[in-house]
């Protein structure tokens, strides 16, 4: 069994060094079924094996210049502000809405990212060591965090496609952005939690140096993959994720329910024609592009 925990915890690490995220949503459920943790228990020891992964991922993008350090350290401090309060107004909603609530949003994200090509704008990116506007970022980082402590995970999920899509930046600059941003907002949460939790040390190191090995790994990837092809990697991966919780809170009578594949499949084909027109544009754009310049030439 210690050989498939192992195995899997490289899988958090090769996660979070290509993708930015995906750590917390992956650890838990290693932890509790693999390992065989209470749910407390796995949480606090998700946190500091993504934690540590994260500060360890961060170190070969930031030699390779693909992390944003003001915008991550002002996203993260925010982001722990909104964290602190989205956790107190968790009290009062029932998990099981949060939970399908956070699904559909991952959703929601993963079209918008297989969608808009990156997180470019019109305007294209910004210059590659610019940072994002502060006002932006302080926004971001507190809705963010807020939802982050509503639901107890995703950060990842949602800190690259706020830096992507809102932010602008490219997507190999939010991977790494996004691994300071999470290390930050984890030991944040760990220090919340080992007040009333005790952590199995030895098998949180054992994970942690798998972890780190994987995360060394993918950091190495993620900076020859093509940009659209990593986004295209994270949108999917947000949709397995985010299709996978959904099946684990709503109840089997929804999912035998012949109006529940009826309304999917009706938003399959929303969301698919959507990134499609998407696409036509992008090559429209595209075609128009020489044609529009040797116009001007020809005019001048």
């Amino acid at each position: 069994m210690i050989t498939l925990v192992l195995a899997a915890s490289v899988l958090i690490g090769v996660s979070l060094g290509i993708l930015g995220g995906g750590g917390s949503i992956l650890t838990v459920p290693i932890l509790i079924y693999l390992a065989g943790q209470d749910s407390k228990e796995a949480i606090a020891t998700s946190l500091f094996v993504v934690g540590v992964t994260s500060l360890v991922g961060l170190i070969p993008h930031a030699r390779a210049h693909r992390v944003r350090w003001r915008t991550g350290l002002i996203f993260g401090s925010v982001s722990m502000i909104g964290a602190y309060g989205g956790g107190r107004l968790a009290e009062y909603i029932p998990g099981t809405v949060l939970l399908v609530a956070f699904a559909l949003m991952m959703l929601a994200t993963a079209v918008a990212m297989l969608r808009k090509g990156a997180g470019r704008k019109k305007a294209g990116h910004k210059a590659p060591h610019a940072e994002m506007p502060v006002k932006l970022v302080v926004t971001e980082g507190l809705i963010v965090g807020a939802v982050t402590g509503l639901v107890g995970s995703g950060g990842g999920f949602l800190v690259v496609p706020a830096l992507a899509l809102l932010g602008g930046l490219p997507m190999s600059i939010a991977v790494g952005t996004s691994l300071l941003v999470i290390a930050m907002k984890s030991f944040s949460g760990l220090a919340g939690h080992l007040s009333g939790v005790q952590i199995d040390w030895g098998l949180a190191l054992t994970v942690t140096a798998a972890a780190v090995v994987g995360s060394l790994i993918g950091s190495r990837f993620a900076g020859r993959i093509p940009q659209n092809t990593l986004r295209k990697a994270f949108g999917w991966f947000v949709v397995v994720m985010g299709v996978f919780v959904l099946g684990q809170q709503l109840p089997t009578a929804v999912w035998t329910s012949p109006a529940a594949w009826i309304g999917a499949a009706l938003a399959a084909a929303v969301a698919a024609s959507w990134t499609l027109a998407g696409r036509h544009r992008t090559r429209d754009d595209a075609a128009a592009t020489p044609e529009t310049t040797r116009e001007l030439s020809t005019r001048s």
